[in-house]
């Protein structure tokens, strides 16, 4: 499938030596937070083929949904600016009386916002789907994460991107699973002999141990590729509930920050590093790694994060 250019592409693999050291692994980062778009993202390589699909239907308006201070609508009101379509946001929550984060960018790109109330997975997406009834043939509606076979394929070209930057293949890669179609896309391509580590921070309410491997066979499919072999490894790191902070997350935050001058977020790459954390003490996880920087840093900035200064 076509795509239409948005991401600084290739993403730099960096070696993590004082992270890795504390860990007791060794670490390669590979920095999907300098995608570029709206200051980066993993969310930039759906978007890729997600808005050429948007085109190559004739659609002007794009519809995304997500948490208040969702990532993919951020990055989303960004694409729909730089290829000068509409774009529409379906929030969980209400709308606060002062705006931040993620929330600041949406408004500077332009998009219309519409507030739910809730932030349950199925509210936001029957709202995606009734705004896209009310806007018409126009509207290109997306589910949460842009979690399809065409937006997962910007994470086929992602899986040949990091085998192609590695000298010999890694034992592991992680990833933080939040709508599961950054794994399913890498599922999809990388070799069987890489173990791939789903970190759940979200427990959508069709499981990941479903929706992945079926996510990620339609995606072998549209890429022309075999269908994935590989066992599918996933451990919970969501907390209470999506978005809640835990404090095992929060020492992640530090212990990337303090060692590497790295920034990750606390609802996906800390939580994402949190469960690697307890994969290698819990013995699961060994070896070389690579630890998929999926971005967020703009929440760091958000309130109701407060906890991570603590």
């Amino acid at each position: 499938m076509s795509r239409i250019p948005l991401a600084q592409l290739p993403t730099p693999l960096e070696e993590a030596p004082r992270l890795s050291e504390a860990l007791g692994v060794r670490l390669l980062v590979k920095r999907d937070d300098l995608t570029g778009l709206a200051l980066g993202g993993n969310k930039a390589r759906k978007l890729e083929h997600l808005v050429a699909d948007a085109c190559a239907q004739g659609c002007d308006t794009l519809i995304a949904a997500g948490g208040l201070q969702s990532n993919f609508a951020r990055m989303t009101a960004a694409a729909a600016a730089r290829v000068g379509m509409r774009c529409h946001l379906v929030l969980g929550g209400h709308a606060p009386e002062r705006v931040t984060g993620n929330l600041v960018l949406d408004h500077i790109f332009g998009a219309t916002l519409h507030f739910v109330g809730s932030g349950d997975w199925r509210v936001l997406e029957a709202g995606v789907e009734k705004l896209a009834q009310e806007l018409g043939r126009g509207a290109y509606p997306m589910p949460i994460g842009g979690a399809t076979a065409v937006g997962a394929l910007g994470y086929v070209h992602a899986a040949d991107e990091i085998v192609a930057q590695l000298p010999a293949l890694p034992d592991w890669l992680v990833v933080a699973d939040g709508s599961g179609g950054t794994h399913a896309g890498l599922l999809a391509a990388l070799p069987t002999s890489i173990k791939i580590l789903g970190i759940d921070v979200a427990r959508p309410p069709v499981p990941h141990r479903q929706r992945i491997p079926a996510l990620a066979a339609q995606t072998a499919q549209l890429a022309g590729r075999p269908l994935p072999g590989g066992e599918l490894h996933l451990s919970d790191h969501t907390g209470t509930k999506y978005g809640s902070v835990t404090q095992e997350s929060i020492d992640a935050i530090h212990l990337a920050a303090r060692t590497e001058g790295l920034l990750l977020d606390p609802v996906y790459s800390g939580k994402a590093l949190a469960g690697l954390r307890a994969a290698i003490r819990g013995g699961l996880v060994s070896g070389t790694v690579v630890f998929l920087h999926t971005g967020g840093a703009p929440a760091l900035f958000a309130d109701g994060y407060a906890e991570v200064v603590s």
